[in-house]
């Protein structure tokens, strides 16, 4: 069954493929900016859950690992008791540590077996837990690192024609600027004026 993050992942791919293209391009598409948002806040607050979660596998290892010790030490236990009952009742005291020593060994390598088997067991989980980890928040980063590119591009675009806009505008006016009266000539008339005798 797949979380809840690939969940929310799978409807960001669906919802940007869903988009239409922009005129004139094959490339950039129109997205709500309001429903990408949303998804990606239901994907930035599901993410630490997620992480829990796989942090609660990998430190269940050392619950592995110690159910596999006890039950090592319980047949260790049980092994040592056997062997001082033979060696306690048997008539031949050779025989019985000749077996008791046996039982031991193969109780030894029964327990250390037990302890090998839990340590993969537990590896595996662990790297299995980073690899989707890893692979989890790859995706979360190839979908931020588009999402920060088409906002650059639109940025760049509306910069590009506000710009369009102002040269336009100053290019009007310089040729304009001929036909306007000089500013220094307005300023000698009215000295003139100030200085013309009353009648």
């Amino acid at each position: 069954m797949s979380s809840r993050i690939e969940q929310i992942i799978e409807e960001i791919e669906e919802y940007v493929d869903s988009c239409k293209f922009q005129p004139l391009s094959s490339t950039k598409i129109v997205v709500n900016k309001e429903e990408l948002e949303e998804l990606l806040r239901e994907l930035r607050m599901k993410t630490p859950d997620e992480i829990k979660r796989y942090q609660k596998i990998i430190s269940n290892k050392d619950a592995i690992l110690e159910d596999a010790q006890a039950k090592a030490d319980g047949i260790i236990s049980d092994a040592q008791a056997k062997a001082e009952k033979i060696v306690s009742e048997s008539e031949v005291m050779q025989r019985a540590l000749e077996q008791s020593n046996q039982l031991l060994e193969q109780t030894n390598a029964q327990a250390q077996e037990l302890i090998d088997n839990a340590t993969n067991d537990s590896n595996n989980i662990r790297m299995s837990a980073i690899s989707y980890t890893d692979e989890m928040l790859d995706n979360l980063e190839k979908i931020m690192s588009h999402t920060i590119d088409a906002a650059g591009t639109k940025y760049n675009n509306f910069i590009n024609s506000i710009q369009s806009c102002y040269d336009i505008v100053n290019k009007n006016r310089q040729e304009l600027s001929p036909q306007a009266v000089p500013s220094s000539y307005v300023a000698e008339a009215s000295s003139e004026m100030d200085e013309e005798p009353e009648a």
